[in-house]
């Protein structure tokens, strides 16, 4: 920087001597006597400040300005890269997202076709359970109407056996009061079929 500022103060001071010597003639065009050698004292140090400033500080500031230049190309590379890894990003978190959406789905229909497959398991059992009851109920019930025809027929021929018994003033014996208990009975079955 030191370089700068002196190369600046010689600048000014050639362009000084130039002034002062030009403001003393007061001539437009200087003659060769009074006007050429701050001519040349003033293209010396330009040619003396154009040099320094192209072999010095151009390069520096080119060099600055190619730094700075690579610096903001780097930022703007940066930044595309992350724009680019937050649409990646972005772009894997909407694959898992339909993904769960689709396991949830396939979970929602796994759980409708075990609630299918148990209510129709639960249909078949209660179904299954059900004929089975109708089966015995039915068991039951051709058990009890045999055992209430068995006894209205014991009961019948008790009856008759009495009636018999009275009508023909005697006692049946227990021989005779079988075998009419045994034919009535085939009588009132073959009657019944």
């Amino acid at each position: 920087m030191s370089m700068l500022k002196r190369t600046a103060a010689l600048t000014a001071l050639a362009m000084m001597t130039a002034t002062v010597h030009a403001a003393d003639d007061l001539q437009a065009v200087p003659t060769m006597n009074s006007g050429i050698v701050p001519a040349i004292t003033a293209l010396v140090v330009f040619v003396i400040s154009a040099a320094f400033l192209g072999t010095v500080v151009w390069p520096k500031l080119n060099g600055a300005l190619d730094e700075r230049a690579a610096k903001i190309r780097s930022e703007i590379e940066s930044a595309e890269e992350a724009r680019r890894q937050a649409r990646e990003a972005l772009e894997e978190y909407e694959r898992n997202l339909a993904e769960a959406r689709a396991e949830a789905q396939k979970m929602l229909e796994e759980t409708r076709a075990q609630q299918g497959a148990m209510a129709a398991e639960i249909r078949s059992k209660a179904d299954a359970e059900l004929s089975h009851m109708r089966a015995k109920a039915k068991v039951e019930i051709e058990a009890a109407k045999k055992q209430a025809i068995a006894e209205i027929y014991s009961e019948s021929v008790l009856l008759a056996t009495a009636m018999a018994g009275k009508i023909l003033e005697r006692e049946v014996s227990a021989t005779d009061h079988k075998r009419l208990t045994d034919e009535s009975i085939d009588q009132l079955r073959s009657a019944n079929a």
